[in-house]
């Protein structure tokens, strides 16, 4: 099959789409390389940039490169932007999608990918988040991933896509330094950022109701991540008119204390932090069920939270030099 990734020239987008190469798939990448970089994308493979808003440009990529199946990353992702900036996320994630769906179902693209997040459950009240644990979105972000999923499912079933939904956790960590991560908006690089400019990590609130009074997350290494890609791109092939709707986590809780402990293990800081008031909406504790992939596709995480640390400290270090201990 040949696979358009939108928005592969991303952080989680290049590594899905080096996944999907090295596992034998032809992968053409669409970015508007608003946030992604060209650098990312690997020798051979073919970047289109243009804007998942743009249907006449999709509709020549689809035809023009024989697409037979989408994996859809292109979005805004910034759950604090979405506060300031409701209606620019809706127009990107939503209408985007429909865009792009809409050039989709034209084109007879039989299999669709979507991105979606945990930040469609909101903050549920319970020790672990199955696909069934009700989903109540607090920000315009987790809303617009909601109504992705509504998008996709129904367009599906009019149309007899085979349709997936991935609802990601919070993802840390490179499969190879020139793939890491360059943004600061995640808690890992978050730390990094603060530890290499001398000052010290920050927590959000240490009076939540769980064992250390920080917040809890499932954390999952972008590799194992790009790899459930590749497991659920290969069941739609398999299973025409299919709809997934999957958690991709580790089923692991790790507190935010706990994180930052990790991370100085790892770098050799050894900065103890500061706390700070609580976040808006930051949920106390958000961990995975990850047992509907593992039983109905057979895939599991393979990595480590020591793992994610260290292979996103690699990445750091090699943009910034400096910051390595003796």
């Amino acid at each position: 099959m040949t696979w358009l990734i939108t928005g592969g020239a991303g952080y989680i987008g290049a590594h899905v789409v080096r996944a999907l190469t090295e596992a034998g798939e032809r992968a053409v990448v669409y970015d508007d390389l608003s946030t992604g970089l060209a650098a990312r994308v690997p020798a051979g493979v073919e970047l289109v940039r243009g804007s998942v808003l743009d249907a006449e440009l999709l509709a020549r990529t689809l035809a023009g490169y024989g697409i037979t199946g989408v994996v859809h990353l292109a979005a805004k992702k910034r759950v604090g932007e979405s506060v300031e900036r409701p209606l620019h996320y809706y127009r990107e994630n939503v209408e985007g999608l429909r865009v792009l769906l809409e050039a989709v179902v034209s084109a007879e693209v039989p299999s669709f990918v979507f991105s979606s997040s945990a930040a469609v459950y909101g903050m549920p009240d319970v020790d672990l988040v199955t696909e069934e644990t009700p989903c109540q979105p607090v920000s315009p972000y987790g809303e617009t991933k909601l109504a992705g999923e509504w998008l996709v499912r129904a367009t599906g079933r009019a149309a007899g896509l085979a349709t997936a939904s991935l609802r990601y956790f919070n993802v840390a960590g490179a499969a190879a330094p020139d793939l890491a991560d360059t943004g600061v908006s995640n808690l890992v690089p978050m730390v990094f950022e603060r530890l290499t400019r001398g000052a010290a990590p920050r927590i959000f609130g240490d009076d939540y109701p769980t064992p250390d009074g920080t917040c809890v997350r499932d954390y999952i290494h972008v590799a194992d991540l790009a790899d459930a890609h590749v497991t659920v791109a290969r069941a739609l092939r398999s299973s025409p008119g299919t709809a997934l709707t999957l958690n991709i986590g580790r089923g692991e809780g790790v507190s935010v204390r706990e994180m930052i402990d990790h991370v100085n293990a790892v770098t050799g800081y050894d900065r103890a932090p500061t706390v700070t008031p609580r976040r808006p909406g930051d949920p106390a504790r958000v961990v995975a069920s990850a047992t509907r992939i593992a039983t109905e596709l057979g895939w599991r995480a393979r990595y480590d939270v020591p793992d994610m640390i260290t292979s996103a400290w690699e990445g750091w270090i090699g943009r910034h030099p400096q910051a390595a201990r003796s």
